[in-house]
This record gives C-alpha cells, structure tokens and sequence, in this order.
C-alpha cells in the first residue's frame, strides 16, 4: 500500500488550515503551503548544486539549490529536511541550521505554480551524494561564490526560489557565518 504525500496548507499568515495531496496542489493556481529549501556544505566548504530530475512535474530540469521538500502533517521542518536528504541524495546532515524561516515565494513555470513558506536550511554533511535518480538528474560541488554569481546574473537558469533564497542568504551574510563556525 502506497502512502499519498501530503502538504500542509497555510492562511496568508503562514497559519496551518488543512491539508491535501502533494500531487493535487500544484497546478495553474496553488495554494499557499509549507515547504522548505536546504543547501548542503561539505567540510571543504563546497556547495552541492543539483539539478531536478526531467520528470519533476514543477521546474523539471532546473539547477537549484541542494534539496527541497515539503514536511508532513505534524511533521517539524528540521526532521523533514533530513528526511528528505537522505531519501533524495543519501545524506544525513552533521549539522543543520535555520537561516531565512520566513522565506515565502510565488512563481510559475510551464504553466504550474509555487506559492510556497519555504525556510531555508543550511546543512553540512561528511559524505557524498547517492542522487536518487527519480528526485535529481545531476549534481555537482560548486564554490558558494560561483553559485552567487550564476543565481544573480540578469540571464540566471537558477530556479526562481534559489535566486531570491541566494540574495537574501548573501544580504544577511549567513553563508560566511555558517561556513566559519
């Protein structure tokens, strides 16, 4: 018996409202809902850069950020971002810290929306990835300031979140505190 992937529903003031179906509420309009965005750092402090798998139904084939997701009914964030590292890319994180948790974002892609509260983690990890091919085409080490720098270029193929998520990680300087500590 398959379990159906539930996302948790959200009042404009981020409160939770309801639930339903992870496959049922991306579409042409989504509704407001929790989610999470991660980004990995290895102890050398390079950054892991992935790319969506080709048959994602939002954002296919896009670069992004390490690893995103959405925590389940009752679930905490920070459990789900390790949940879904290990079952995206076989990592488990040594360390995981909160670093925008009122990240919030709307965009659209080939004619499906993301309409998301969406904090963002910062995660170091001591291994190498094991993409599940379903969930991640490709990945790569990059140094952060390359990702900066092709997030912000006018022309990026960065997804729309990471792009915002790299601004406001650059603005607060929270990638050069979480690398030094």
């Amino acid at each position: 018996m398959s379990v159906l992937e539930q996302v948790v529903l959200l009042d404009p003031d981020g409160t939770p409202i309801g639930v339903a179906d992870k496959a049922t509420v991306h579409g042409k309009t989504t509704p407001y809902h929790l989610a999470f965005s991660s980004y990995v750092f290895d102890a050398a402090g390079r950054f892991l850069v992935s790319q969506r798998a080709h048959s994602k139904a939002t954002w296919p084939a896009i670069w992004t950020n390490s690893c995103c997701g959405h925590p389940g009914p009752g679930e905490d964030t920070a459990d789900a971002v390790r949940r879904r590292l290990l079952q995206e890319l076989g990592l488990t994180p040594t360390r995981l810290v909160l670093a925008l948790p009122d990240f919030s974002y709307r965009a659209s892609f080939l004619g499906v929306e993301e309409h998301e509260l969406c904090p963002v983690y910062l995660v170091r990890v001591d291994a190498e990835p094991r993409p599940d091919p379903s969930e991640v085409a490709a990945v790569r080490w990059w140094q952060w300031a390359e990702f900066v720098a092709a997030a912000l270029a006018p022309d990026s193929a960065i997804s729309p979140w990471a792009q915002e998520q790299v601004r406001r990680l650059e603005s607060g300087g929270h990638v050069a505190a979480f690398l030094a500590s």
